[in-house]
């Protein structure tokens, strides 16, 4: 099959041999796992579950928080021992919310089962499964694969493409999983294909650097359309858009998706990922990752659980800390440096990287651009590295996205071939996520705006409808003072009727309140006995109060008994004084 070439790239040292001496491996059970709440593109999922509680191996521990999000499940059985914020994989060794649960050693499974007839199930309820597994892209993106494989109804899919590349130095989790893997994956594939209504065109892009993983899959391909597309190596050919453009020829436009074009592009990882959550019931808790480098004495793959600590990776892959020249979640290109070895593994660590100071020495500091135009031929979506690095440097957002900044992919090919050792890419984050920020800052100041403007609209529109009103309360004085003048026999009787009936209604409502001598004495009855129960549980707790009691209480309770006794003598004093008044008798 055809493939075309894209432009740029480069050819790092590859050093995938190191990790693939032995099959993907399991590591023993961590005494403490911790899961993240945001190991996606969008919302961070919300935790469901509480400090204490005990949870089995799947069971939902966060849920999704909005529609651009995934949940949450627990990698093992345990106790959830923390819910709080923790340091996660960042370059700079952010606090972010997380779950920790101590495990209980049994590893011991909730009940789950997959469907039992995926083909016929609707694609709506597979996607709806596999957005309840909490997948969400592997191969580095993280965007939730639910709402990747639901590109509607008015954007028809008509070609799939699995991406097999894996193109960055030292990675080989995808290599080892379709040599051990390629039968499910395959059969990934399928309910993939099934979801986006059978596309006409399957594809499945690899590298020629692969030929075991390539001789994997061409037995199970057969007589199912699907086609392993083999290309020349070179990095990045795994970029989504690099990827379909070296098997189709055809170029997404910048901002577009490839859906816009009739395209899904799905990571190898994801796709076992989609068999295990539709046709076994499992979610994702568990990720293929590479352990390598020269710093560790033993290099291979790992079947992790999510939440995974990286020291608990090295500790069993006989690490060596004298030698290591730093910490790399991912590759040496595109991977970031890890403050500490604490942080967990999470949904898209496809490498941990220990390597040597010979492998990857310190950073060089970085010299003046000298203008050699080297970034700009490496660069695989034709930009223009030295501009942006400028207009970086200057905070001119504007130009920045003019040059079309978000189109960078931040491979890390510029960097790499920079005689002056700038890192370009790490200034062009650092401008993205600027701009970002102004963009939500714009956000908010125009709905602060439209907040104000509606509230100045509502006052002068409460003033206009009270002037409206003392208008028409003007107006209809006015007619009546006209009326009156004109028949004033007729007003004066009115004006008098008027009167009397206002004072009669005054008396009446009046008289209706009066309250009868009897009532009144019936109310100071009732007052008299509360008082007197209020001073007997007074005395009572007085009498209670014994050695246990210090000065202070019970001083304190003496008064209350005092309190409670001038208060009856009051109310029995307000009786006698009605009883006087309304039978003239003395009462002592």
């Amino acid at each position: 099959m055809r493939t075309w070439i894209t432009p740029g790239g480069v050819h790092p040292p590859e050093n995938k041999h190191q990790s693939l001496t032995m099959p993907i491996g399991t590591l023993p059970l961590p005494e403490k796992l911790l899961i993240p709440l945001s190991q996606h593109i969008g919302t961070p999922a919300v935790p469901c579950v509480e400090v204490g509680k005990k949870v089995l191996k799947g069971q939902k521990i966060a849920e999704a928080s909005g529609p651009l999000s995934v949940p949450m499940h627990a990698p093992t059985s345990g106790t959830i021992s923390a819910i709080e914020h923790r340091p996660i994989a960042h370059s700079s060794g952010m606090l972010a919310p997380c779950i920790e649960i101590t495990s209980d050693g049994r590893d011991k499974w909730k009940k789950h089962e997959g469907f039992k007839d995926v083909e016929n199930a609707t694609p709506a309820a597979l996607v709806k499964a596999i957005g309840d597994a909490g997948i969400a892209g592997m191969g580095g993106a993280g965007f939730p694969s639910a709402v990747k494989l639901s590109p509607g109804y008015q954007r028809p899919i008509h070609t799939l493409i699995i991406n097999a590349t894996e193109c960055e130095p030292y990675i080989t989790a995808d290599d080892s999983a379709i040599r051990e893997r390629a039968a499910e994956i395959i059969e990934g594939i399928g309910i993939l294909s099934h979801i986006l209504g059978n596309p006409s065109n399957i594809m499945i892009g690899i590298e020629d650097n692969k030929p075991e993983a390539i001789a994997a899959l061409e037995p199970h391909v057969e007589d199912t359309g699907i086609s392993v597309v083999s290309f020349p190596t070179k990095y990045p050919s795994g970029g989504e858009k690099q990827l379909i453009y070296i098997l189709t020829g055809k170029e997404i436009p910048s901002g577009d998706l490839p859906a816009d074009i009739g395209m899904v592009c799905v990571n190898i990882g994801t796709t076992y990922a989609v068999k295990r959550a539709i046709v076994d019931g499992e979610p994702l808790i568990s990720r293929v990752t590479t352990m390598t480098g020269d710093a560790c004495g033993i290099n291979r793959n790992y079947e992790t659980l999510i939440g995974t600590p990286v020291s608990h990776m090295l500790a069993n892959s006989e690490f060596n800390k004298e030698t290591c020249s730093r910490l790399v979640m991912g590759g040496p290109m595109m991977g970031f440096s890890l403050t500490s070895a604490d942080v967990p593994i999470v949904k898209t660590t496809n490498c941990i990287l220990a390597p040597s100071y010979d492998e990857i020495p310190d950073d060089e500091p970085a010299q003046p651009c000298i203008r050699c135009g080297m970034c700009a031929e490496a660069c695989p979506v034709s930009l223009l590295p030295q501009q942006l690095f400028w207009y970086s440097q200057a905070d001119d957002h504007e130009r920045l996205e003019a040059h079309n900044l978000f189109d960078c992919i931040e491979c890390g090919a510029c960097s790499y071939v920079c005689p002056s050792n700038i890192p370009l890419v790490q200034h062009y984050r650092h401008s993205k996520g600027e701009i970002q920020k102004a963009r939500a800052e714009k956000v908010r100041s125009d709905h602060a705006r439209e907040r104000f403007e509606f509230h100045q609209q509502r006052i002068e529109q409460a003033e206009k409808d009270k002037e409206a009103k003392r208008t028409a309360r003007r107006e209809a004085a006015e007619k009546a003072k006209a009326k009156a003048a004109a028949s004033p026999e007729k007003s004066a009787s009115t004006a008098g009727g008027g009167a009397a009936d206002i004072i009669a209604a005054a008396q009446a409502r009046a008289a209706a309140k009066k309250v009868s001598p009897e009532q009144q004495q019936a109310k100071f009855e009732r007052s008299i006995a509360g008082a007197e129960m209020r001073l007997q549980m007074a005395e009572e707790k007085l009498a209670d109060a014994g050695d246990g009691h210090s000065d202070e209480q019970k001083n304190i309770l003496t008064a209350a008994v005092e309190g409670a006794r001038q208060k009856l003598e009051q109310a029995k004093g307000r009786l006698a004084e009605h009883i006087k008044q309304h039978n003239g008798e003395q009462v002592d």
